[in-house]
């Protein structure tokens, strides 16, 4: 079947579907952000989309676990979507990037292999921006009620009579 072009040479379906993905930038959003590989999608306020990325990956691999989905690392860096926040945390992802150029990678988010992104992280390990990072995602991360279970963690047992009533004898590999 010869389907007919237009002048400019493109079918009507290219046209339609051109369109259409035109239409879908508009409707989204400058600051929308879709991970290509991954579940998640954000719309970011204060940082660069850029930035936000590799927040996110910076945080899978400070705390990876291979069971818990990448929706959960969104949650636990997006306090620091904010105005106020937005300033150190763009310096810290721009001397990161710069730490992977040093490495010989394009930027932080770029160099694919995990092992050497935590040789990276390890490069920064000690400066403020990391560990203002690594201490947020402790409580960012693992507060989350929908990441217990994950984990195996059943929540506190003081709701429901404490370990006494429920856990204390669970023990059942001894």
């Amino acid at each position: 079947m010869n389907t007919p072009k237009t002048p400019r040479g493109m079918t009507r379906r290219q046209l339609l579907s051109n369109a259409a993905i035109l239409g879908t930038g508009f409707a989204v959003g400058g600051g929308f952000i879709a991970a290509a590989d991954a579940a998640w999608a954000r719309e970011v306020q204060a940082l660069q989309p850029q930035t936000f990325a590799t927040l996110v990956q910076m945080a899978r691999d400070i705390y990876p676990h291979d069971k818990v989905g990448d929706e959960f690392y969104v949650r636990a860096v997006s306090g620091y979507d904010t105005p106020e926040a937005a300033p150190a945390i763009e310096a810290g992802i721009a001397a990161l990037d710069a730490a992977a150029r040093g490495k010989g990678f394009g930027s932080y988010l770029d160099t694919g292999w995990e092992r050497d992104r935590v040789d990276i992280l390890r490069g920064i390990e000690n400066s403020a921006f990391f560990q203002q990072i690594r201490g947020g995602l402790v409580t960012g991360l693992y507060n989350q009620k929908a990441v217990w279970p994950i984990f195996g963690y059943e929540g506190a047992s003081y709701e429901q009579g404490g370990y006494i009533d429920r856990g204390f004898n669970d023990i059942n590999w001894l």
